[in-house]
């Protein structure tokens, strides 16, 4: 059991290193909300929306492929530098590009250019740190790693507080002092990424060292090795950013001008919600991703994976109905802007179709340890095609709700598919008698509650009991031996 609590340490530090930047967020999200319209707040998510679309493409696989190279090279600074020097140049090729053509791009996602120029940098500057923080977890430093990311997300949100809520009293109160320069009439948009910008050079400029350390040598036998490896990474990364973010961006498109980013403001607000079940199976893949490699040669591995893929779905069923017995509480906290609790309504299909995401990522240890990527990648378009089928087919209709039902129908077929193609390339012996009824018993508590008795915690409470009874009563053993181990 050692080898457990070991995995659960640095899901823990990684889970810090996650969980508290986005809980963080959370005071964004509430400010964000408070301080913007919801037209605004649709205009700011839209242009997000895009940013990790390139945020895919800049990175292009490199960071799954730095850890499989890592693990499997003697040298390791071989592929530290290899991996460096392909991102760094790559993104300098992209900061050109885009600069030059920012107009262009702006006239088509209809963002203001300045707001696009922002953009750019801000994706330059966080590819340029893809592989130092890969370092880092390759390393096993994941408290470094922790502090670096949570730094970066409190420079942010101090920048924020700072442009959003009291810039403009200082503005008011001292026209004529120095700070008050910094202040413009309508420009929240532009605040919100001033604040991601400066907070993104912070975090370039810690690690930078790792690039005057570099010896500028490429080897270019393992960058192909690496580029292959990666390229199907790379498709499954885009189909993720369309399941995931072109809904906001199909929204706007669909729906008529006058309500379309209002729309989609609404309905992003709301989505956060489902950020409880993120910040879970990110930290958990953080923690995992590196495991599953280093240990794929264990004689045990494969019942290895099987029990930490239980335990995800333990967590996960807990969290999903914790967070859907609670989320008309949780708005009141986080959205206190009532023009956006229209679109609550799609917050358990969020939440449970980033769980599916989440098992899927646990589900995916076979295609990643057996070079299959290609398989992957090919599920992940099955996903984004469904994704773009359904939103063109229900956003018409039943605007964000189609969205919502296009994104639970794409993860849990990606899901799906997955789980039975492992089973003919890389058969784990997953105890789907007791996941299934698990993850059965958690939605089925989870309906419940939120369309038959929504906001009667006299009802969602004893379900929740009852949910973690029946979990304890069925895991005891386990548990109390990871308990009880030295």
């Amino acid at each position: 059991m050692s080898l457990y609590k070991s995995l659960f340490k640095q899901t823990l530090i990684y889970g810090l290193a996650t969980v508290l930047p986005r809980m963080i967020s959370f005071l964004l999200v509430m400010l964000h909300t408070d301080k913007l319209v919801k037209a605004d707040y649709g205009e700011t998510t839209i242009l997000m929306a895009y940013m990790v679309f390139f945020n895919v493409i800049l990175s292009y696989g490199m960071e799954t492929a730095f850890f499989r190279f890592y693990s499997a090279e003697e040298d390791k600074k071989r592929v530290i530098q290899t991996s460096t020097i392909s991102i760094f140049w790559s993104s300098i090729a992209f900061l050109f590009l885009s600069l030059l053509y920012r107009n262009t791009l702006s006239s088509w996602i209809n963002v203001e250019v300045e707001f696009v120029t922002y953009a750019i940098w801000i994706l330059v500057l966080d590819a340029l740190v893809i592989v130092p923080f890969s370092k880092l977890r390759a390393e096993q430093r994941p408290i470094v790693f922790a502090v670096i990311k949570i730094g970066n997300v409190l420079v942010n949100m101090i920048l924020n507080l700072f442009f959003l809520l009291y810039l403009p009293k200082i503005a008011q109160n001292n026209p004529n002092g120095f700070l008050a320069t910094l202040y413009f009439d309508n420009f929240q948009i532009g605040y919100i990424f001033v604040a991601n910008l400066v907070a993104s050079l912070a975090t370039f400029v810690v690690l930078s060292p790792d690039y005057l350390r570099l010896k500028w040598k490429l080897d270019f036998q393992l960058w192909k090795k690496m580029m292959f490896y990666g390229f199907p990474i790379l498709i499954a990364g885009i189909a993720f950013a369309v399941n995931e973010h072109l809904d906001k961006i199909i929204l706007e498109f669909l729906l008529p001008k006058n309500i379309g980013k209002a729309e989609v403001g609404a309905y992003s607000a709301c989505y956060k919600l489902g950020l409880f079940m993120v910040l879970f199976a990110t930290a958990f893949r953080l923690g995992i991703e590196p495991f599953f490699f280093s240990h794929a040669k264990n004689e045990n591995a494969k019942q290895t994976y099987a029990l930490i893929t239980k335990f995800f779905v333990i967590f996960g069923s807990l969290i999903l109905l914790g967070v859907i017995v609670f989320a008309d509480l949780l708005k009141q906290i986080m959205i206190k802007d009532e023009s956006y609790w229209e679109a609550m309504k799609v917050v358990p299909l969020i939440i449970l179709a980033n769980f599916f995401l989440g098992i899927y990522n646990n589900l995916s240890v076979w295609y990643k340890l057996t070079d299959k990527t290609k398989i992957g990648a090919y599920i992940s378009i099955i996903g984004a095609v469904l994704t773009l089928f359904l939103n063109f087919l229900l956003i018409p209709k039943y605007s964000y709700m189609g969205s919502a039902i296009g994104t639970i129908v794409a993860y849990g077929s990606m899901m799906t598919i997955s789980y039975f193609l492992g089973k003919k390339y890389y058969s784990i012996p997953y105890d789907m008698k007791r996941i299934g009824s698990y993850l059965s018993i958690s939605i089925l508590f989870s309906f419940i509650s939120f369309y038959y008795f929504r906001e009667n915690y006299f009802v969602g409470i004893p379900l929740i009991i009852i949910f973690s009874a029946f979990i304890y009563v069925n895991e005891k053993t386990t548990i109390l031996k990871i308990i009880n181990r030295n």
